[in-house]
């Protein structure tokens, strides 16, 4: 029996659909149902480059029971995750991705920290998990379900992601007539 888009509380999110919940909800909305973005879009060959070749010396993607974390390494006893970001323009996305990381390894019973590297802007931040950002996370992940369940995807909206976005195409190619 499939999962159903319709189930809450069985609805997996994911850190990618918390990222992009934080940047745009139509985008979260297809990626949900499946609709592909522009996989030949320079900007998605650019951050699978970013990924694969930097910071050679910690572990690269690992898999954690449902999540995939870009870089961990054990540091005065501590566990680090690591998320790598093309750019820090889009901080607060980052940053619930990695507090959604950092809470699925809580409720594991890992406790770790966490660091949005940045190799482009030669630039790291420490995350901590905190109440308040379990709290926010608890209201994205209910309304990342709620935008699932929605018909059709929301009207797109023009921010400056849009340029770069490897759904542009999608979104605005009647804009383009």
């Amino acid at each position: 029996m499939s999962e159903s888009i319709d189930d809450q509380n069985v609805m997996p999110v994911t850190g990618t659909h918390i990222w992009y919940y934080f940047i745009c909800k139509r985008e979260v909305w297809l990626m949900i149902h499946q609709i592909a973005p522009d996989q030949e879009d320079e900007n998605v060959d650019l951050g699978r480059f970013i990924n694969e070749h930097t910071y050679q010396r910690s572990k690269q993607e690992v898999t954690i029971g449902s999540i995939k974390v870009d870089r961990i390494r054990r540091e005065d006893g501590q566990i680090v995750i690591g998320e790598v970001k093309k750019s820090s323009k889009y901080l607060k996305s980052a940053r619930y991705q990695l507090l959604y990381y950092l809470r699925t390894l809580k409720e594991m019973g890992i406790q770790a920290r966490g660091e949005l590297l940045f190799p482009e802007e030669k630039k790291r931040e420490i995350v901590v998990l905190t109440a308040e950002g379990e709290e926010e996370l608890d209201t994205a992940i209910k309304e990342i379900r709620r935008i699932a369940r929605l018909p059709v995807a929301p009207t797109p909206t023009k921010i400056g992601f849009c340029r770069k976005c490897a759904y542009r195409e999608y979104c605005w190619a009647e804009d383009n007539k």
